[in-house]
């Protein structure tokens, strides 16, 4: 390649890296206008969908995708008034759930993108390992809820960040319920060696593939007895 070539083709390669980038900001933050996203919608009903973080993201500005993705039997949503932000506090595009495939979760609002998330994750991942570790089917999980207008708490370096909550952003769970009463509790089971705290390990693992930020007891005191489930900016699994 003649010399004079060699700027102009570094040049070109960073423009293309720059545009991919920006590209994928664009739609790992739900930017991507609808008429123009090639990604196809979420079918909550069919595990391992590829692009699944871009997807979902394509929830969060998107009412009328929400409303096509988030339907019965897979879940029961039902869309709430937005309530515009004031303070950091607030929510857009949100819904009340109160059932997954049969299983009861109460988060009252959620972000739509994170009712999803909740959906994919229950109906394909923690249901079929309740079956499998315990023989029982899945009939309900505790909350510790969704929204909250407050800071992150726990942390020292981000106390003064508004946490995932004041946005209905993210979901707290503190237990699992079988059908035969059997109760798999955070706080109690996670530290022990048996059967319990292999399914709530689990669990907690596989929350990381819907979610961006999946926290438990390993990661400090605040979490000692729920998982911290979210779809905000950041990507930890702890």
């Amino acid at each position: 390649m003649p010399r004079r070539r060699q700027p102009m083709m570094t040049l070109l390669l960073l423009v293309l890296v720059a545009f991919g980038a920006n590209l994928a900001v664009l739609f790992r933050q739900g930017l991507v206008p609808p008429a123009v996203n090639p990604l196809p919608a979420l079918d909550l009903a069919t595990p391992d969908p590829w692009f699944l973080d871009w997807r979902l993201a394509a929830l969060r500005h998107d009412p009328g995708l929400c409303r096509h993705v988030l339907t019965s039997p897979t879940i029961v949503a039902e869309a709430l008034p937005d309530s515009p932000l004031k303070a950091g506090c607030g929510w857009n595009n949100a819904v009340r759930v109160s059932n997954v495939n049969g299983i009861r979760a109460g988060f009252d609002p959620a972000t739509c993108e994170a009712a999803a998330a909740l959906a994919l994750w229950l109906s394909h991942d923690v249901a079929p390992l309740a079956e499998q570790m315990f023989g029982e089917r899945l009939v309900s999980i505790q909350s510790f809820g969704s929204y909250a207008c407050r800071n992150i708490v726990g942390n020292p370096l981000w106390k003064a960040i508004r946490s995932e909550h004041a946005t209905a952003n993210a979901l707290d769970i503190s237990a699992f319920t079988l059908a035969g009463g059997r109760r798999i509790s955070v706080a109690k089971h996670w530290k022990g060696a048996g059967v319990e705290a292999q399914f709530l390990r689990a669990a907690h693992a596989s929350a990381c593939r819907y979610f961006r930020v999946v926290l438990g007891p390993d990661y400090n005191e605040a979490h000692h007895n729920h998982f911290h489930l979210d779809r905000g900016l950041l990507g930890q699994c702890k």
